[in-house]
Formats: C-alpha cells, structure tokens, sequence
C-alpha cells in the first residue's frame, strides 16, 4: 500500500520541518509537475510491492544532502538512511564495492568496514562508479542494491527507528517506510560500520 505526499517550500515552518498541509498543491495555488521518474525509483516500488511493504512516498523539492532533507520531510535526522557506495580494496589485485547504509546522524566507518571484510583500505567509491553501479545520482542512492557487484550493508544503529526514509532513486522522492520492512525486503549484511558524532 502507498501513499503519496507532496511538500512544497511554503509547506516549511519557520523551525525547518515541514508542515502537515499540502495546501499548495491540493489547492493548486502552485502548479504541480510531478518529478520524473527514474528506472531505480520504479524498480524500488515494485520491489516494495511484492513484498506487501507498507510505505508512502513524498514528492519534494530536489535536495540529497542528509541534513537539508530531512527539515524539508519533517522527519529526525536518525530516522534517515544514509547511502554511501565504498571501494574495499582487499587485496592489490582485488577491489569489491558496497553500500554502506548508516543513520542520518552518523559518518560511515571506514575502520569498520576494513575490519568486516578484513580488507587492506576503504575509501568512498569515484562518484562515476558509484553513480553506474547504482544507477542514481549521488544523494538519490536508496538503501538497497539492485546491482549484483554491489554489497549491501546496514548498521544496527538503523534498527533504533521503527520507520526510516530515504531517497528513492530520485532526488525529489522520498520513501518512508517500517524499520522490519526494511530489513525483511533489503536483506543486508549487518555491520557496525557508523559513527555517531
């Protein structure tokens, strides 16, 4: 089941979270032109789907950094998932790449991650990489893989919320949805692989 939700500017108070009202649009006082849609943000629905997810979506103005999204969703911050593709070097010969998912309050551990795949460095993936191996432009990276060479991993710290959000393959798209649901559909390796602070 979803639902759509779509949050104008003028929907922000003055404290940076959005209000409840979707007036603008509903009224039409602002014309409305949905975002366009990618292949990840649908394949990520249809995933959801057949999985009998519970989620609604929120349309918004474009935005991918973690602090910026989440006063114009209205959300806490920990309540985010942060994406973030690594190049785990494990030998001179071998390189795998992951995505690293952590709360929106927390850095990604490289430290962590070396010690999880007892790997000789991490480091963030070049942004061209990432983006092809994604399929989305930095900051719209959901926290799931639909990409065989990428590994899925998640902190545990993410299980604090009982529903978490994320950007959706787009970066006027958001999904909130269960924390279980979550975990259940994206199947990830648990890693302690976040620092908060």
């Amino acid at each position: 089941m979803v639902e759509i939700l779509r949050f104008a500017q003028d929907d922000i108070r003055r404290d940076g979270y959005s209000t409840t009202r979707l007036s603008n649009y509903q009224t039409n006082k602002l014309p409305y032109n949905p975002p366009m849609t990618t292949p990840i943000h649908e394949k990520l629905k249809a995933l959801l789907d057949e999985h009998n997810a519970v989620y609604r979506i929120i349309e918004h103005e474009a935005e991918g950094r973690t602090e910026f999204i989440t006063k114009i969703r209205g959300n806490r911050i920990e309540q985010a998932i942060k994406s973030m593709v690594v190049q785990v070097r494990m030998s001179k010969k071998e390189n795998v790449y992951a995505l690293a998912n952590v709360p929106g309050d927390c850095r990604v551990d490289f430290a962590g991650i070396k010690s999880y795949f007892g790997a000789d460095s991490v480091a963030m993936a070049a942004r061209e990489k990432a983006e092809a191996l994604t399929g989305c432009t930095i900051g719209s990276i959901p926290p799931f893989s639909f990409n065989q060479e990428l590994i899925l991993l998640a902190d545990p710290m993410i299980r604090e919320n009982e529903e978490v959000v994320f950007n959706a393959g787009s970066l006027e798209r958001s999904i909130f949805m269960k924390m279980e649901d979550y975990f259940r559909i994206a199947n990830p390796q648990i890693a302690q692989i976040a620092t908060r602070g």
